[in-house]
């Protein structure tokens, strides 16, 4: 007779696997649950995380727009009035050369209109040249990198050719130009040369007042006060802004015209000389 294997050890080894397997479904289904809970956390915190970056990418551009707007009040605005200033001085010397000769006894040109260039301002120490046009006008004058006449109203000032009196201009020392960045280089004796149509006017450099009001018109005044002259002459004042990118003050430079020389003769030794 054959016999058979006894059964309790099979029933055994598939309690066991059964077992196994329960624990494994057990083991699995609490594993998604740590998981699901831990999916849940970042979402209860979603609103603080989404605003956090959107302050930052926020913060950023902010960043950006401050960084080009710098650019272009640093560099993109110098470019531009250069440019333009550079045209400008170009355009009178060549109405200059085109226009006949001005005859004996027939007065120079001494009235312009507001905006109108006339003139050209050199500061050789400075590498300085630059068209002058009447009034002071921001959009017309100053930020186009011209250098400006006070010549209207209250504060009108003398032209070159008047046999006495102050002729003043104003300018941007930032931006714009900048043409009287480092006019505060300037020292007594330093030459400043003015070329019109008919004549050099070359001047010199003899006092300077480092800070003052801009309410001081004074300092335009035919005799200047300040400025350490004593009596009517033939004197320049330049005026900017102070300190550097602030318009909180004005710098002022004077000076006391040396020669005059017909543009007939060619530049003044102070534009020739190296």
């Amino acid at each position: 007779m054959t016999t058979l294997a006894p059964s309790a050890p099979t029933e055994g080894r598939a309690a066991r696997r059964r077992a196994a397997q329960e624990a494994a479904k057990r083991s699995a289904r609490q594993t998604r649950r740590r998981g699901g809970r831990r999916r849940r956390r970042p979402a209860s915190g979603g609103p603080l995380i989404v605003a956090s970056r959107l302050g930052g990418e926020l913060f950023i551009t902010l960043g950006l727009v401050m960084l080009l707007f710098v650019a272009y009040q640093l560099w993109y605005t110098n470019l531009l009035a250069q440019r333009t200033a550079n045209g400008a001085a170009g355009s009178l010397r060549q109405t200059w050369e085109r226009a006949p000769e001005t005859g004996a006894g027939v007065p120079a040109v001494s009235a312009f209109e507001p905006g109108q260039g006339f003139a050209i301002l050199h500061i050789p120490k400075l590498d300085v040249r630059v068209p002058v046009a009447e009034g002071i006008s921001k959009p017309k004058v100053l930020d186009r990198g011209m250098v400006g006449h006070y010549g209207e109203g209250s504060l009108k000032t003398a032209m070159p050719s008047d046999a006495r009196g102050n002729f003043a201009v104003a300018g941007h020392r930032n931006t714009h130009g900048e043409p009287f960045r480092y006019i505060n280089r300037l020292v007594p004796s330093d030459p400043v040369v003015v070329e019109t149509r008919d004549a050099y006017y070359t001047y010199e450099m003899t006092s300077a007042l480092a800070q003052t009001p801009p309410t001081n018109v004074a300092v335009l005044k035919p005799v200047p006060e300040g400025s350490g002259f004593t009596s009517p002459g033939r004197y320049i004042t330049l005026t900017t802004c102070t300190p550097e990118f602030t318009s909180t003050y004005r710098m002022i430079v004077w000076g006391r015209m040396t020669g005059e020389r017909p543009r007939s003769e060619g530049p003044p030794p102070a534009l020739t000389s190296s």
